[in-house]
């Protein structure tokens, strides 16, 4: 049985969370959507044992990452950037495609800036991306819907945490799903 490619495949799969940092949450657009959301999809992945990347933009002005997005990542370190696009943190899309990494889950902030400069970098180097609508946000509803719209038109899957988490699953009955399940509800 074939399966659509632009499902997501647990063994070539990684999640990237973009700039969820202390100092802008406040003015996000239903940001405790975004923290939420985004908190799902670390604990899923790590569930799977799926690697999770995160970026912080300009930490000395944006502050640290949420906590509670920095307490779901457990020990993982935070990749500093200057530049919107992850594209400009230093190794990390040199080592997803040493990981043989060929599908990227977005989430974080701002859709229309950092986000979205990453999902169409990503796809210019030959990446699938799917970014978790409901685990993205700008400070603007209307900048936000226009992000999507525009990721979306230009090869990216916009998707949700819930179809993100049971893609990966493939399968129900097992422990891992009765963990995700968990998550989800």
């Amino acid at each position: 049985m074939n399966h659509h490619p632009k499902i997501l495949n647990r063994n070539k799969s990684a999640l990237l969370v973009i700039d969820i940092q202390e100092r802008i949450l406040p003015v996000i657009f239903e940001y405790e959507r975004v923290v939420q959301n985004s908190v799902k999809l670390i604990k899923g992945f790590n569930t799977l044992g799926l690697p999770v990347y995160f970026t912080e933009q300009y930490p000395k002005g944006l502050g640290p990452t949420s906590s509670q997005i920095k307490e779901a990542l457990e020990d993982a370190k935070a990749i500093e950037k200057m530049s919107f696009s992850c594209s400009g943190a230093p190794g990390l899309f040199d080592d997803l495609k040493n990981r043989n990494i060929e599908q990227v889950v977005l989430c974080g902030v701002e859709s229309h800036v950092c986000v979205m400069q990453t999902a169409l970098d990503l796809i210019a180097d030959d990446f699938q991306v799917h970014v978790a609508a409901d685990a993205v946000s700008s400070r603007r509803e209307f900048d936000f819907n226009i992000a999507l719209n525009r990721m979306r038109t230009n090869g990216a899957e916009v998707t949700l945490t819930e179809s993100v988490l049971f893609e990966l699953l493939e399968v129900c009955g097992t422990d891992q799903f009765k963990a995700v399940s968990k998550l989800v509800k």
